[in-house]
């Protein structure tokens, strides 16, 4: 009984919750709820409803006139939808009925009209504001997708816009998260001219693959992923999500996907997650190695700024089967306007040889590697005639142990010394002075997979300080190091403005401690590094206010450099910009890719400079391909010269076979594979 009781009365409850419960929610609620949804989920209910309010008011009006009138059922259905259409048919009407029943359907006519009105105007503005706000869909072809949005996308632009420049302009599309107008705005404070070159923005994330569609993805005919300014893991890891968003794409892709990163460590991965489809460009460790090449050789900055960037010459793959049977030694001398640097060798696979044996023959399929003003701008000719004559076969000057200085700390910081390991004579010091306390600068190193009791060739020596203020630099010996590299710290490398206001102030008190050492010193002295160069070269030029330091700083902001370029006090690396001109390269043709590892890498062929007194005697009179010819003695390619008195050098020279009188405090430009095992 006591179990029946309880049953009965959970049944009551529960049927009273219920009643009360539909008590609650009238049915005039419950009915503007569901109007509400109806109009929320569907989104031509508005004008559905108008519609049957409109017929049912003609209807409903017809009736109301034929029952007042003496009109048929069809002529007052015809004039109610007068009166709806236009307010001022009933003026008219004869009968206080007639009359009553017309100015009742013009009234609500006039409602529907003015709620038409409302919807219309409510459609325009929301399109003007998607327009606005960058939710429209790019309906482009072949143009040049770009993911994301850094301080690199200025300088990328402006690559892109010169390297369409002969095609009359292209199409960049950029889809970052932010708002379109901003991206607009930001894009206009760019001081270039886009030489035609359309830059389309929109906003949208590029993990989400209706935004990927919104623009174009798939007929874009070159995708580049911008790394971030989060933590270089981070930013990586976005970089993967982005790729496998990219492969998500049911259209399949028709260009290639050029991929910033931050660590090399997260390259295999990325590579595994887009197979072929993508290009990655690691912009820590190309800025990394080209700072140690760049100290090492005074000057290679601004040649590699020629090089990598579309104002001047650059890297070029083409086939020309006119070549084919002919030595490679023949093809080398056979552009007046290119510089042959390598083959790309059909037979294996399309591998790219850089500097290849003289004996090598152009076979069906391969293609030739240059440096060239523009795709569109060389073409082979007949071999010219070349002056071989006699000249000093001198071999590269021995290494000589040296000592840099590292101010600042990057996260790469382990691949440089790798760098240095393997080109550095032993003996060698590294002076590592940063604010990282020196208990954790072995920890971050083996972390970054540097184990410090292998180095054989450099010894570490650790200093703690503040790069900006004076008394820890002047607990330094600034006077005794060949090299003096200011690299861009990481722990404000996020803030343009404030890692170059800390280069600057850096540069400059290094600077004026060594001025106040060396007053009295002679500064005829020189380092053993420039043994083989003439006294008055340009190269000991940059050595103004010491008697051996190459002070080199790594700059972000391109307005920068015309601080240091003007103050003539240090060379520079231009990181930001070099990183933006590799990927607007590997962007318009992936292949150079290849050419640009390995140049960068710590094997294989590098840029060089070499003094004169290898390939000429003093004033003597030759033509660049005379030159070329003998550089390849020395299984050099020659590409370019600066003499003694110029402010830059020039790469791939016009008029090669004019002959031009040559002195010793010129040098050249070569693309060497010996240097680094010299």
């Amino acid at each position: 009984m006591q179990l029946i009781y309880k049953t009965e009365l959970q049944n009551f409850r529960l049927s009273k919750s219920t009643k009360i419960s539909k008590e609650e929610v009238p049915l005039k609620k419950r009915v503007a709820y569901m109007v509400d949804v109806c109009f929320s989920i569907y989104p031509y209910a508005k004008l559905l409803a108008l519609l049957f309010a409109t017929i049912f008011l003609i209807g409903f009006g017809g009736l109301a006139l034929y029952a007042v009138s003496e009109s048929s059922f069809t002529e007052a259905l015809w004039l109610a939808w007068t009166f709806v259409a236009d307010a001022g048919n009933h003026a008219d009407r004869v009968g206080t009925g007639p009359r009553i029943v017309s100015v009742s359907i013009s009234a609500g006519g006039m409602l529907i009209f003015a709620m038409i009105l409302g919807l219309v105007s409510d459609a325009i503005s929301g399109k003007v504001d998607s327009l606005r706000k960058g939710k429209s869909e790019v309906i482009e072809r072949d143009h040049v997708l770009i993911l994301g949005w850094s301080e690199k996308l200025g300088p990328l632009l402006k690559q892109l816009a010169i390297a369409n420049k002969s095609i009359g302009g292209g199409v960049v599309v950029v889809l970052a998260e932010r708002d379109k107008e901003e991206m607009e705005i930001d894009i206009a404070k760019l001081e270039f001219d886009f030489m035609g070159t359309s830059v389309i923005c929109r906003s949208g994330s590029p993990l989400i693959l209706a935004d990927l569609k919104k623009v174009s993805v798939s007929k874009a005919r070159a995708i580049i992923v911008l790394v971030s300014h989060e933590n270089s893991d981070l930013s990586d890891a976005r970089a993967l999500r982005v790729v496998l968003s990219l492969t998500g794409v049911k259209e399949r892709l028709r260009g290639h996907v050029v991929v910033e990163m931050s660590d090399i460590d997260n390259e295999p991965l990325v590579k595994l997650v887009g197979g072929d489809l993508i290009e990655t460009v690691v912009a820590h460790d190309i800025i990394g190695r080209l700072m140690i090449q760049c100290a090492l050789q005074p000057g290679l900055a601004q040649i590699w700024e020629d090089i990598l960037g579309f104002e001047n010459a650059e890297f070029y793959i083409k086939r020309w089967p006119e070549l084919d049977g002919l030595h490679f030694k023949d093809v080398l001398i056979s552009f007046p306007d290119a510089v042959p640097c390598g083959i790309k060798v059909a037979a294996e696979g399309g591998k790219i040889a850089i500097n290849p044996d003289d004996d090598y023959v152009l076979k069906e399929g391969d293609e030739v590697l240059v440096i060239a003003e523009d795709d569109d701008t060389y073409a082979p000719v007949r071999l010219p005639e070349v002056h071989r004559g006699l000249f000093p076969k001198i071999a590269d000057p021995p290494k000589y142990p040296e000592c840099i200085l590292f101010c600042g700390w990057r996260r790469d910081i382990d691949d440089m010394i790798m760098v240095l390991e393997a080109c550095l004579a032993p003996g060698s010091q590294l002076w590592m002075f940063n604010e990282v306390p020196e208990k954790e600068r072995e920890k971050k190193l083996a972390e970054g997979g540097l184990d410090v009791s292998t180095l054989e060739n450099i010894e570490l020596v650790h200093h703690e300080g503040n790069a900006v203020i004076r008394r820890h630099l002047e607990n330094l010996p600034l006077e005794k190091f060949d090299s003096i590299l200011i690299l861009a710290d990481e722990l404000l490398e996020d803030s343009v403005v404030q890692t170059d206001s800390r280069s600057l102030a850096t540069l400059l008190l290094i600077r004026d401690i060594q001025s106040e050492r060396l007053q009295h010193k002679d500064r005829n002295s020189t380092s053993l590094r420039f043994s083989g160069f003439s006294q008055s070269s340009w190269i000991r030029q940059m050595q103004n206010a010491s008697d051996k330091s190459i002070i080199l700083s790594e700059i972000l902001d391109s307005r920068t450099k015309n601080l240091v370029s003007v103050s003539r006090i240090s060379d520079y690396v231009l990181s930001n910009e070099l990183v933006s001109m590799a990927l607007a390269m590997v962007a318009e043709d992936k292949q150079i890719n290849r050419v640009l590892e390995e140049l960068f890498a710590g094997k294989g062929n590098e840029m060089c400079i070499k003094p004169a007194e290898f390939y000429l005697l003093d004033q003597e009179v030759l033509c660049f391909y005379d030159i070329m010819i003998r550089g390849r003695q020395r299984q050099e390619i020659v590409i370019g010269y600066r003499t003694a008195n110029a402010e830059c050098a020039i790469i791939n020279p016009p008029q090669k076979s004019e002959p031009r009188k040559w002195a010793m405090d010129d040098v050249f430009v070569v693309i060497s594979s010996g240097e680094r095992n010299a």
